[in-house]
């Protein structure tokens, strides 16, 4: 008698299980928890790749501090011309020479 209340008993437990086990599968592949989970996944994905970009972005700004220092680009930038060639500049300001038959051509859209 207790072997078959045993068995019985132990059926509706694995009875039980298995019906709790399919409804929250049948559950998750509703529509409605196929879109969210496809949203979750999305949005995921977007922090990733931003993640990404910003490291990207951080790895460029450290390369081109590295350049600038070996190329010596930090160095200050004076915005004025060289006394000679500026004192021409101011002199020659209202009437240019322009240097007759010169090889250099003022046709932009030249290829040769």
């Amino acid at each position: 008698m207790f072997r078959r209340t045993f068995w019985f008993t132990a059926g509706a437990a694995a009875g039980v299980w298995a019906t709790t086990k399919v409804n929250r599968k049948l559950k998750q592949l509703t529509p409605e928890s196929l879109a969210a989970q496809a949203a979750n996944k999305a949005i995921d994905a977007g922090h990733r790749l931003k993640d990404f970009a910003l490291d990207v972005r951080d790895g460029m700004v450290q390369r081109e501090a590295e350049l600038d220092e070996v190329l010596g680009l930090n160095a200050p930038v004076d915005h004025e011309l060289p006394g000679p060639r500026r004192q021409a500049a101011i002199e020659n300001r209202n009437n240019p020479k322009y240097v007759e038959r010169s090889t250099y051509s003022y046709n932009r859209n030249e290829d040769h």
